[in-house]
């Protein structure tokens, strides 16, 4: 695996770009990583005997987003920076919703954000039969069973907070009975929905993810590694910590809603016969920005419904929409680096995160002179001698000038915080949210940009040139930096 450099990461510096004042974010916003003292800590104990090894589990049924850009910056970094590895593990358990299309996605997304990957990927699919063997192993230690209720039954019997559980019917079958069952259930027999595997645990537990979960489940659909194979699968419980220890990780890093499921992840591992060390689990807040949405579910629909041209739209938060835009992976890393890792759950402004993509451009992009908004001008009286100066205007030469478009965005969604009011995200969405400006005219030199690169238009702001589409520059950053503007308020 290779990997950028991992050197300390300093906030964007104060500057001056073209007379527009860029000041970087404080030092004292900066994150407390409690997860590299936790590293410390056991290493100096001796826990794992010094060995490091994390992963990170993307489920194949979307694009990566800035939120994951966090977690993939933490795993690998941290995994490098003890000298340890990190696995890129495929988490995928549920073929209705999975295509190769988004494995193939995120491998690009992660090479670009400088993390490629050396070789071929791991897959929870490729545990498919050693979780399969361990959970008839429950089932023989009557730590499993096979419930025929459905899934309205389970979810009404599993009570509430407060509430207590009432234990399925078919709880204290023999494990006779359940081991045909569950090994008719593997081979096709029954219909989805009809029956589902359950760990045998408490019923009564305080934490709800205790109460019988569910471990796995029927489903007559093809996955895209291995086919028409298996008709049941294992649901993200099972499965998450389980492949932790067939491969060998010491430190299993979740965002924090994965907080209350920590009992289960230890209970499971705690009933089988592990091939070595036994993985811990900690968990970290999850990155958020003001007017994002990072929801798969909620991106996936923009999309469908044409809101946002397809998933590397730049107005999207995913990495491929960010590529697009012309942010540089180097500013997103570094930005990850700066906000640190904690136990709490915070917004980020993202006017923090834009200040990094403006420090990083001002020292990188090349000066051009364009007019998005073109008025031909003729000037006939033009003064010889002690000229004075009243107001300023940039100008290309009509005779020379290229035409071309370009996109301006505002924020996809107004709302600092979207749905914050009304308590659904798309109340806030704005659709006016992209200015497509076309007849702009450029000066020749704009013509050998590369696809991707991004230039500074002289008084406006940063520019990416499209992939895909020549002459279409989308409006990366403007030049004023609004991080420092949200700084002066407070």
């Amino acid at each position: 695996m290779s990997r950028p450099s991992g050197a300390p990461v300093d906030p964007p510096s104060d500057r001056h770009t073209d007379g527009v004042e860029e000041r970087g974010p404080d030092a004292e916003h900066q994150g407390v990583d409690f997860v590299r003292e936790l590293v410390r800590r056991d290493n100096s104990t001796g826990t794992y005997a010094g060995r490091v090894q994390t992963r990170f589990p993307p489920e194949p049924n979307g694009y990566l987003h800035i939120g994951h850009a966090k977690a993939i910056t933490l795993d690998f970094e941290l995994a490098r920076e003890f000298g340890g590895t990190c696995n890129l593990r495929f988490d995928d358990t549920n073929p209705d919703t999975e295509e190769t299309a988004f494995v193939d996605g995120i491998l690009e997304d992660l090479a670009w954000l400088g993390y490629p990957i050396e070789g071929e990927p791991l897959y929870a699919s490729d545990y498919f039969e050693q979780l399969y063997d361990w959970a008839e192993l429950l089932i023989e230690r009557g730590l499993a069973y096979v419930d025929d209720s459905d899934s309205e039954t389970i979810s009404a019997g599993r009570g509430g907070y407060g509430k207590p559980g009432v234990e399925s019917e078919w709880r204290n079958r023999s494990v006779e009975e359940n081991l045909d069952l569950f090994r008719r259930m593997r081979a096709g027999e029954f219909d989805e929905g009809s029956r589902v595997l359950r760990a045998r645990i408490d019923m009564q537990h305080e934490n709800m993810q205790m109460r019988d979960p569910v471990m796995y489940r029927i489903r007559h659909e093809r996955h895209h590694r291995t086919g028409d194979s298996w008709h049941i699968y294992p649901t993200y419980d099972w499965a998450h910590g389980q492949s932790d220890a067939i491969e060998g990780v010491t430190h299993s890093l979740c965002t924090l809603e994965f907080d209350s499921h920590r009992p289960l992840y230890d209970w499971y591992l705690a009933q089988l016969p592990l091939p070595g060390d036994t993985p811990r689990q900690t968990e970290f807040a999850r990155l958020e920005l003001t007017h994002t949405v990072t929801s798969k579910r909620r991106l996936a629909g923009l999309v469908a419904d044409g809101v946002v041209d397809g998933w590397d739209d730049p107005r999207m938060p995913t990495l491929r929409g960010l590529r697009r835009r012309g942010y540089p992976a180097a500013a997103i890393r570094e930005f990850c680096a700066f906000i640190g890792v904690s136990r709490t759950n915070s917004r980020h402004q993202i006017e923090l995160l834009e200040s990094f993509v403006r420090q990083h451009l001002n020292r990188s992009a090349l000066r051009r002179m364009a007019v998005l908004d073109p008025i031909r001008l003729v000037i006939t009286d033009w003064p010889e001698g002690g000229r004075k100066v009243k107001s300023t205007m940039h100008w290309v030469s009509a005779d020379h000038a290229i035409e071309g478009t370009t996109a301006l965005y505002e924020r996809l969604f107004s709302a600092e915080v979207p749905g914050e009011a009304t308590g659904d995200p798309m109340d806030d969405l704005d659709r006016t949210s992209l200015d497509l400006r076309t007849g702009c005219r450029f000066e020749p030199a704009l013509g050998d940009t590369p696809p991707g690169a991004v230039v500074q238009f002289e008084r406006l702001g940063y520019f990416a040139h499209d992939p895909r589409e020549p002459m279409l520059f989308h409006r990366t950053v403007g030049l004023r930096d609004e991080w420092a503007r949200l700084q002066q308020r407070t």
